[in-house]
């Protein structure tokens, strides 16, 4: 699992039967600041999700990836490589708050 932001959205009118539906959204991978360790630094990646919560452009989100994208009760049958399982309020990394979605 990873935390990243959404960026964007993916529209794909065409695609197999058992992706209509389903909202793809384009998400950055995001990690802790190696040197300072207190805030969150983009890694520069990009993948595609599939979004089963409501998520939106700016939210930082935690994602599954692999297999493991296809073990929750709305994927088990979809076929993907990443889902977005939550929408992170706040992370925090040795006491200190790196990130809150109130004050970002």
């Amino acid at each position: 699992m990873f935390l990243a932001r959404v960026t964007g959205s993916v529209v794909s009118t065409q695609k197999v039967p058992t992706m209509t539906g389903h909202k793809l959204l384009i998400v950055e991978p995001y990690r802790l600041d190696t040197d300072a360790r207190d805030r969150l630094v983009t890694t520069g990646r990009t993948f595609i999700t599939v979004d089963t919560l409501g998520a939106g452009e700016g939210d930082l989100v935690l994602v599954c990836q692999g297999s493991s994208a296809r073990l929750t009760p709305e994927t088990k049958t979809l076929p993907i490589d990443a889902v977005i399982t939550g929408i992170v309020d706040s992370v925090h990394v040795e006491k200190k708050a790196v990130y809150d979605r109130n004050e970002d």
